[in-house]
Protein backbone atom coordinates (compact mmCIF):
# COMPACT_ATOMS: atom_id res chain seq x y z
CA UNK A 1 0.00 0.00 0.00
CA UNK A 2 2.72 2.59 0.80
CA UNK A 3 4.20 1.92 -2.53
CA UNK A 4 1.08 2.78 -4.36
CA UNK A 5 0.44 5.98 -2.06
CA UNK A 6 4.15 7.62 -1.98
CA UNK A 7 6.16 6.23 -5.20
CA UNK A 8 3.93 8.34 -7.48
CA UNK A 9 5.44 11.45 -5.44
CA UNK A 10 9.17 10.59 -4.85
CA UNK A 11 10.03 12.81 -7.74
CA UNK A 12 7.83 16.15 -5.62
CA UNK A 13 9.87 14.66 -2.68
CA UNK A 14 13.28 14.94 -4.32
CA UNK A 15 12.38 18.54 -5.96
CA UNK A 16 11.47 19.70 -2.48
CA UNK A 17 14.39 17.99 -0.84
CA UNK A 18 17.08 19.26 -3.56
CA UNK A 19 15.66 23.15 -3.15
CA UNK A 20 16.19 22.94 0.91
CA UNK A 21 19.49 21.17 0.84
CA UNK A 22 21.07 22.67 -2.08
CA UNK A 23 22.74 19.42 -2.61
CA UNK A 24 22.19 16.00 -4.45
CA UNK A 25 23.57 13.91 -2.03
CA UNK A 26 21.91 15.78 1.11
CA UNK A 27 18.42 15.14 -1.16
CA UNK A 28 18.96 11.85 -1.94
CA UNK A 29 19.63 11.17 1.74
CA UNK A 30 16.69 13.21 3.12
CA UNK A 31 14.42 11.92 0.74
CA UNK A 32 15.15 8.26 1.70
CA UNK A 33 14.77 9.53 5.81
CA UNK A 34 11.60 10.74 4.75
CA UNK A 35 10.31 7.74 2.96
CA UNK A 36 11.08 5.28 5.72
CA UNK A 37 9.07 7.68 8.58
CA UNK A 38 6.38 7.81 5.91
CA UNK A 39 6.19 4.23 5.76
CA UNK A 40 6.98 3.43 9.89
CA UNK A 41 3.64 6.02 10.19
CA UNK A 42 1.60 4.76 7.52
CA UNK A 43 -0.65 3.99 10.17
CA UNK A 44 -1.31 7.25 10.98
CA UNK A 45 -2.04 8.09 6.86
CA UNK A 46 -6.30 8.48 7.15
CA UNK A 47 -6.25 10.55 3.85
CA UNK A 48 -6.84 9.38 0.06
CA UNK A 49 -4.42 8.71 -2.07
CA UNK A 50 -4.95 12.06 -3.80
CA UNK A 51 -3.44 13.92 -0.58
CA UNK A 52 -0.65 11.92 0.04
CA UNK A 53 1.82 14.05 -1.81
CA UNK A 54 0.89 17.15 0.49
CA UNK A 55 1.51 14.66 2.95
CA UNK A 56 4.70 13.37 2.45
CA UNK A 57 5.89 16.66 1.73
CA UNK A 58 5.08 17.73 4.97
CA UNK A 59 6.91 15.13 5.80
CA UNK A 60 10.21 15.67 3.65
CA UNK A 61 9.94 19.34 5.41
CA UNK A 62 10.13 18.31 8.69
CA UNK A 63 12.67 16.03 8.56
CA UNK A 64 14.34 18.61 6.81
CA UNK A 65 13.79 21.05 9.63
CA UNK A 66 14.60 18.27 12.38
CA UNK A 67 17.87 17.18 11.02
CA UNK A 68 18.62 21.19 10.77
CA UNK A 69 17.73 21.89 14.10
CA UNK A 70 20.00 18.99 15.61
CA UNK A 71 22.73 19.68 13.72
CA UNK A 72 23.14 23.04 15.18
CA UNK A 73 22.65 21.47 18.67
CA UNK A 74 25.88 19.82 17.43
CA UNK A 75 27.74 23.05 16.12
CA UNK A 76 26.97 26.78 16.52
CA UNK A 77 27.03 28.02 12.98
CA UNK A 78 25.86 25.84 9.55
CA UNK A 79 27.93 27.93 7.08
CA UNK A 80 27.39 27.34 3.24
CA UNK A 81 30.01 26.35 1.85
CA UNK A 82 30.29 26.81 -1.90
CA UNK A 83 32.36 24.31 -2.76
CA UNK A 84 30.57 21.90 -0.69
CA UNK A 85 26.42 22.86 -1.69
CA UNK A 86 27.52 24.43 -5.17
CA UNK A 87 26.19 22.85 -8.27
CA UNK A 88 26.52 18.72 -9.26
CA UNK A 89 29.18 17.67 -11.47
CA UNK A 90 26.91 18.35 -14.91
CA UNK A 91 25.77 21.83 -14.03
CA UNK A 92 21.95 21.65 -14.13
CA UNK A 93 22.36 22.39 -17.74
CA UNK A 94 19.93 21.07 -20.23
CA UNK A 95 20.87 17.99 -22.03
CA UNK A 96 21.12 18.73 -25.96
CA UNK A 97 18.52 15.74 -27.44
CA UNK A 98 15.99 17.11 -24.33
CA UNK A 99 16.20 20.91 -25.83
CA UNK A 100 15.54 20.28 -29.39
CA UNK A 101 16.78 23.07 -31.69
CA UNK A 102 20.25 24.68 -32.53
CA UNK A 103 22.72 25.02 -29.97
CA UNK A 104 22.06 28.99 -29.96
CA UNK A 105 18.66 27.75 -28.88
CA UNK A 106 19.72 25.29 -26.30
CA UNK A 107 22.63 27.56 -24.69
CA UNK A 108 19.76 30.20 -24.30
CA UNK A 109 17.38 28.06 -22.31
CA UNK A 110 20.20 26.66 -20.35
CA UNK A 111 21.52 30.31 -19.68
CA UNK A 112 17.47 30.87 -18.24
CA UNK A 113 17.35 27.82 -16.44
CA UNK A 114 20.75 28.43 -14.34
CA UNK A 115 20.16 32.01 -14.53
CA UNK A 116 16.47 31.63 -12.17
CA UNK A 117 18.31 28.72 -10.33
CA UNK A 118 20.98 31.05 -9.11
CA UNK A 119 18.37 33.68 -8.32
CA UNK A 120 16.46 30.47 -6.31
CA UNK A 121 19.35 30.24 -4.32
CA UNK A 122 19.66 33.25 -3.12
CA UNK A 123 16.55 33.93 -2.25
CA UNK A 124 15.67 33.14 1.93
CA UNK A 125 14.62 30.14 2.81
CA UNK A 126 10.82 30.92 3.44
CA UNK A 127 10.36 32.37 -0.02
CA UNK A 128 12.45 29.40 -1.87
CA UNK A 129 10.60 26.68 -0.20
CA UNK A 130 6.71 28.28 -0.87
CA UNK A 131 7.77 29.25 -4.36
CA UNK A 132 9.54 25.60 -5.39
CA UNK A 133 6.40 24.13 -4.11
CA UNK A 134 3.79 26.39 -6.16
CA UNK A 135 5.96 26.92 -8.97
CA UNK A 136 7.87 23.87 -9.51
CA UNK A 137 5.58 21.54 -8.15
CA UNK A 138 2.44 23.42 -8.56
CA UNK A 139 0.58 22.67 -5.39
CA UNK A 140 -2.26 24.80 -4.10
CA UNK A 141 -2.11 27.63 -1.91
CA UNK A 142 -3.93 25.31 0.58
CA UNK A 143 -1.38 22.42 0.25
CA UNK A 144 1.53 24.23 0.41
CA UNK A 145 -0.04 25.96 4.05
CA UNK A 146 -0.48 22.62 5.42
CA UNK A 147 3.10 21.53 4.58
CA UNK A 148 4.46 24.40 5.45
CA UNK A 149 2.11 25.21 8.88
CA UNK A 150 1.64 28.83 7.92
CA UNK A 151 -2.06 30.39 7.42
CA UNK A 152 -2.62 30.77 3.31
CA UNK A 153 -2.55 34.33 3.24
CA UNK A 154 1.29 33.82 4.12
CA UNK A 155 1.68 31.60 1.87
CA UNK A 156 0.47 34.11 -0.80
CA UNK A 157 2.67 36.97 1.20
CA UNK A 158 5.51 35.31 0.71
CA UNK A 159 5.13 33.97 -2.91
CA UNK A 160 3.91 37.58 -3.87
CA UNK A 161 7.71 38.78 -2.31
CA UNK A 162 9.98 35.83 -3.34
CA UNK A 163 8.68 36.69 -6.74
CA UNK A 164 9.33 39.88 -6.32
CA UNK A 165 13.21 39.27 -5.09
CA UNK A 166 13.65 36.83 -7.96
CA UNK A 167 12.98 39.37 -10.14
CA UNK A 168 14.88 41.75 -8.95
CA UNK A 169 17.74 39.64 -8.80
CA UNK A 170 16.84 38.73 -12.54
CA UNK A 171 16.62 41.50 -13.75
CA UNK A 172 20.08 43.02 -12.07
CA UNK A 173 22.00 40.14 -13.09
CA UNK A 174 20.50 40.50 -16.31
CA UNK A 175 21.39 44.40 -17.16
CA UNK A 176 24.93 42.99 -15.41
CA UNK A 177 25.86 41.36 -18.87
Amino acid sequence: MFEKIAMPHLDSAYNLARWLTRNDQDAQDLVQTAFLRACRFMDGYHGDAGGARAWLLTIVRNTYYTSLRDRRAQRDDIGFDEELHGQDEDGCGIAPDAAGGNPEDILARSDVKEGVNRALETLPRPYREVLVLKELDDLSYKEIADIVGIPIGTVMSRLARGRKLLLIYLKQHTDEK
